[in-house]
């Protein structure tokens, strides 16, 4: 029998870096008092994250694109409220512009103690942000056909994305920093293929009784099915620094999930491409961002972002009218026209030494103009 059509829910997850008005370095020891009154007022919506000078937000599980940008925009304007009263801001950026990782702790909770311990120097250079999107399909064997699928349009989020151009103070030449870091944990990356939920679980089941992991959640990759809930996860992304542009990423992804699966019940499918190809396309988006080409494997030939994006918007215009998620989805060409936020960094930082500034002081522009869009069109 075949599985009802998915409810394709949406929830949010970001992380933000909390840093000091005053200096505009990361705190790396934000008060407790902080945490507090923000589960106060957003209650199970907010964690503290590995680092102490992070915290992450979550939405509630949204029926709409629409429902999604409103929740997750009162979660943002709550957590930059919050930190204010304390002389700090959350920046929306993958990677701080010059912060020390070495300088940075990491919270006092058991499953973080442990991470620390089997990661090492890997797990204390984590001082990166995300934006992670769920998708609700229910039927589990959708869920991993679906994923095997989707893995050809991750490099294509990422490209979207980017926002760590900087790591330590230092122009990296990259776009997405963040995943470079990210990477040296095990478990990352394109998922494998497989063929059935069964053939997913024996995997797990392997390296649980191996001892290599506790549980499904210590798979990392750049999406997969939820250890929690019953979604399909898109993970890739760097945390975007603007509010609609996260909006943007969230509707692209689940319009073509469920073009994917308008396909399949068409009797057809997207073609599988060797991860091998895949990585060389997150690679080029990891490197360049939309200001690049990535592989179109059909046409076997590099092809400039902005035209494959148009091809993107343009097949999955059918999902987006039925989501009531047009405007989200074609706002992906002014992302495009005006640069990521990892484009847009790297031009404040170079006018400002342009203007006369030392690296310093264009760093630490870089920082308030990220304060600034991060709380950019967000409401309570």
């Amino acid at each position: 029998m075949a599985p009802r059509e998915p409810a394709f829910t949406v929830g949010i997850e970001e992380e933000y870096l909390l840093v000091d008005r005053k200096t505009r370095d990361l705190c790396a020891e934000p008060p407790p008092a902080m945490m507090a009154e923000c589960e106060k007022r957003l209650t199970d919506q907010v964690s503290p994250e590995f680092l102490r000078a992070q915290i992450e937000v979550g939405t509630r599980v949204c029926r709409s694109i629409s429902e999604a940008r409103a929740d997750l925009s009162r979660l943002r304007a709550t957590v930059a409220d919050v930190a204010a009263l304390h002389g700090l801001a959350p920046i929306a950026a993958a990677t701080h512009p010059f912060a020390d990782w070495h300088d940075q702790k990491h919270t006092d909770k058991e499953r973080y103690n442990m991470l620390a311990r089997d990661l090492q120097a890997l797990a204390r250079r984590l001082v990166i942000c995300g934006l992670h999107v769920h998708l609700g399909i229910e039927d589990e064997d959708l869920r991993i056909d679906l994923m095997g699928q989707a893995r050809y349009f991750m490099p294509h989020l990422l490209a979207l994305s980017t926002s760590s151009p900087f790591w330590g103070g230092l122009e990296t030449g990259l776009m997405s920093y963040r995943l470079s870091v990210f990477d040296g944990l095990p478990r990352t990356g394109i998922p494998d293929l497989f063929e059935s939920y069964g053939e997913y679980q024996r995997l797990v089941g392997q390296m649980v009784s191996a001892g290599l992991i506790e549980d499904a959640s210590k798979l990392w990759w750049d999406v997969r099915p939820s250890a929690r809930f019953p979604t399909l996860e898109m993970r890739i992304c760097d945390v975007c620094t603007r509010l609609d542009d996260a909006i943007t990423i969230a509707a692209i992804y689940v319009c073509l999930i469920r073009m994917l699966y308008r396909l399949r019940q068409g009797n057809q499918r997207w073609r599988i491409y060797p991860r091998t190809l895949i990585d060389e396309n997150r690679w080029l988006a990891q490197r360049h961002g939309p200001g690049g080409e990535l592989v179109d494997f059909g046409k076997g030939e590099p092809v400039p972002y902005p035209d494959l994006l148009e091809e993107i918007v343009e097949i999955v215009r059918e999902d987006a009218e039925a989501l009531g998620c047009v405007d989200e989805v074609e706002h992906a060409r002014d992302i495009v026209a005006r640069g990521t936020s990892a484009q847009r960094q790297l031009a404040i930082y170079r006018s400002a030494l342009e203007a006369g500034a030392d690296a310093a002081e264009a760093l630490r522009a870089v920082v308030d103009w990220l304060i600034e869009e991060t709380v950019a069109g967000v409401g309570g």
